[in-house]
């Protein structure tokens, strides 16, 4: 019996997303084991006490000059074409941005490093738990309010110290289609530092239309994840520095969370806005 044609014109196309996700698998799995086993140990020969505390022009340190190489190389090994927008502030800051999957800590740390706060189940993650461990994550329990007073300790210390943090103040992961409510607490380190907060608006794809296709899917595990990405079709990746919200500019840990959220949220829509447009 012959197929009717929108069968057999759906089962070609099938076939050919298919080859060509094989055909990326066969050139990035490569580029990525050469990133794991050459890159990164140059990369971690070079970070020792000895260069510790050289400074490139502009006052970067070494060590984070190469830790944002690094981050964006493997960006590019899964297809991302790296764009910024918006200036990172220098000096200790608060960084928070909406969360859309676990690239998004590669994303920020190929233009700016800070130490991020995380979900303790990053730290036994495959790769990215090593990585985020040397790139002085501050891990947190999620649900222990013992853990989060240890985690604002920290935060307030590293700030203090003229270092930068990095969060997510939604808490979790989402489907892509929408930025969730930003936890106020979190946001006490930023306010009894004295320092100021960025928000950074996280776009994948031209426009933000890919938030969904790199977000976790249903059930979807990192790995499960990791390796769909690593065989999805180039796409940008933008990293939006939004205006800074200066210590004072807004009243209380609260004020400061939802200026920070309505700036991401107007990029995002705005963003979504061009797609519209074209």
């Amino acid at each position: 019996m012959n197929q009717p044609p929108f069968l057999s014109s759906t089962s070609a196309s099938v076939a050919d997303s298919n080859a060509l996700r094989m055909l990326r698998y066969g050139y990035r799995v490569p580029m990525l084991l050469w990133h794991l086993f050459v890159d990164l140990p140059l990369v971690l020969l070079a970070m020792t006490p000895l260069t510790a505390s050289v400074r490139l022009r502009g006052g970067e340190p070494l060590d984070h000059r190469l830790i944002r190489a690094w981050s964006a190389g493997l960006m590019r090994v899964f297809g991302f074409r790296l764009r910024r927008s918006g200036v990172p502030m220098h000096g200790a800051t608060m960084f928070v941005a909406n969360h859309v999957s676990w690239i998004d800590i590669i994303a920020l740390h190929s233009q700016r490093m800070m130490g991020f706060v995380a979900k303790k189940e990053i730290s036994r993650w495959p790769l990215v738990g090593w990585l985020a461990s040397r790139g002085e994550t501050i891990y947190h329990q999620r649900g222990s309010q013992e853990s989060l007073g240890g985690v604002l300790h920290e935060m307030l210390a590293r700030l203090r110290g003229g270092r930068s943090v990095g969060v997510f103040p939604e808490g979790r992961t989402r489907n892509g289609r929408e930025v969730g409510p930003f936890h106020a607490r979190i946001f006490l380190a930023a306010v009894e530092a004295g320092v100021p907060v960025q928000p950074v608006a996280l776009r994948y794809g031209d426009h933000a239309a890919a938030q969904t296709m790199v977000a976790f899917r249903e059930r979807e595990s990192f790995v499960g994840n990791f390796l769909r990405l690593l065989g999805e079709p180039a796409r940008s990746a933008e990293v939006a520095f939004l205006e800074p919200i200066a210590p004072g500019d807004a009243i209380g840990r609260r004020r400061i969370a939802e200026v920070a959220r309505e700036r991401i949220v107007a990029a995002m829509h705005a963003g979504r806005a061009g797609d519209d447009a074209a």
